[in-house]
C-alpha cells in the first residue's frame, strides 16, 4: 500500500467516525451522504477551523457545541440563488399552477430551503398566480443559521441584477424590484410574501413526515445523499402528496433508477418535474 493510499484511506476512516460521532452526540445524520461531497465539506471545514485532521476535528466537535454548530455550516450550505433554472419556474406556471387553481386551498414544502431563496421564489411566482392568500408553505431545513437567515429575508444586494434576470427569465409578471427594499445593508424582502410560511427544523435522513401536501419542492439536496438515503427522501415525499400531488427536483436528479420510479410520471421532464401516479 503506497503512502498516499494509505493517507486516504486514513481520513476516510476517520469521516465515518466523525459523522457516527455526529449522529450519536446530536442527532444530526449524515452516514449516507455521498462521500465525494462530505469529503471536500470536511476537509474545507478543518482548515477553518484550523484542524490538523479529521480525528482532531471531531475532537472539538464532541466537546465544543460551537464548533459542531460551526462544522454544520460547511455540511448543510448548498449553492442557491432566487428563481435558480429559470425553466423549473416557468414549468411550474405553465404546467403546475393550472392544477393547483382546482384546490380550495393548498399546502406546499420546500424542502431543504437553505437561506429561503426558494422559498421568496416560489411565493413571488404563487403571489403572480393568484395563489399564495389561500397557501400554506412549509420550508424545512436542519440547519438553524439557515433558516434564521430565511426568516429575515434579507438578499445580498449585488445578486438583484441576477436574480432579476431569472425571475424575467421565469415568466415574472412585474418588475422585480417591487419585491424588497434595501435595508440592513442588503435587499429586504417583504414580509407578505412570508405571512404563510411555516420555517421549521426538519431531516429529511431521520424525520417523518409531518403534512398532506399538494406540491413539493426539494431542489439540489439528494445530489449529496447515497442511493439508500435517496430512496427514503422519496418515500417521504409519496406519503406526504396527495392524490396526483406534485414533486420538482433538481437539474441533476432523477427519480429513473429509484425504487419509486414507477410512483410518479415526468410531467416536465428536463425541467425535472413530477406528478404522483394515481393508485
Amino acid at each position: 500500500m503506497d503512502a498516499d493510499h494509505g493517507a486516504d484511506l486514513s481520513i476516510d476512516i476517520e469521516l465515518r467516525m466523525l459523522v457516527e460521532a455526529v449522529y450519536l452526540k446530536y442527532n444530526y445524520d449524515f452516514r449516507d451522504y455521498t462521500g465525494a461531497s462530505q469529503k471536500r465539506r470536511v476537509l474545507a471545514a478543518m482548515r477553518a477551523m484550523d484542524c490538523d485532521t479529521v480525528s482532531a476535528l471531531q475532537a472539538r466537535v464532541m466537546h465544543e457545541p460551537s464548533a459542531f454548530a460551526q462544522l454544520l455550516q460547511f455540511l448543510t450550505i448548498p449553492v442557491t440563488e432566487m428563481f435558480r433554472d429559470p425553466d423549473y419556474y416557468l414549468a411550474l406556471r405553465r404546467q403546475v399552477v393550472p392544477f393547483l387553481k382546482t384546490y380550495p386551498s393548498l399546502k406546499l414544502w420546500v424542502a431543504g430551503c437553505s437561506t429561503g431563496e426558494e422559498v421568496y421564489s416560489l411565493a413571488i411566482l404563487l403571489h403572480e398566480e393568484g395563489l399564495l392568500d389561500r397557501s400554506l408553505i412549509y420550508a424545512t431545513d436542519i440547519n438553524q443559521e439557515s433558516l434564521e437567515a430565511a426568516r429575515r429575508g434579507v438578499m445580498p444586494l449585488e445578486r438583484m441584477r441576477l436574480y432579476t434576470e431569472n425571475y424575467q427569465k421565469a415568466g415574472g409578471a412585474k418588475a422585480f424590484s417591487d419585491y424588497y427594499t434595501a435595508a440592513y445593508g442588503g435587499a429586504l424582502f417583504e414580509r407578505s410574501l412570508v405571512e404563510n410560511v411555516t420555517f421549521a427544523d426538519h431531516s429529511l435522513a431521520t424525520d417523518s413526515v409531518f403534512a398532506e401536501t399538494h406540491f413539493i419542492s426539494c431542489r439540489n439536496v439528494m445530489i449529496y445523499f447515497n442511493r439508500r438515503l435517496q430512496n427514503r427522501v422519496l418515500g417521504l415525499f409519496h406519503e406526504s402528496l396527495v392524490h396526483r400531488g406534485f414533486l420538482g427536483l433538481g437539474s441533476k436528479e432523477s427519480i429513473d433508477f429509484s425504487s419509486y420510479a414507477q410512483r410518479f410520471e415526468p410531467l416536465a421532464r428536463r425541467e425535472r418535474v413530477f406528478r404522483k401516479v394515481g393508485s
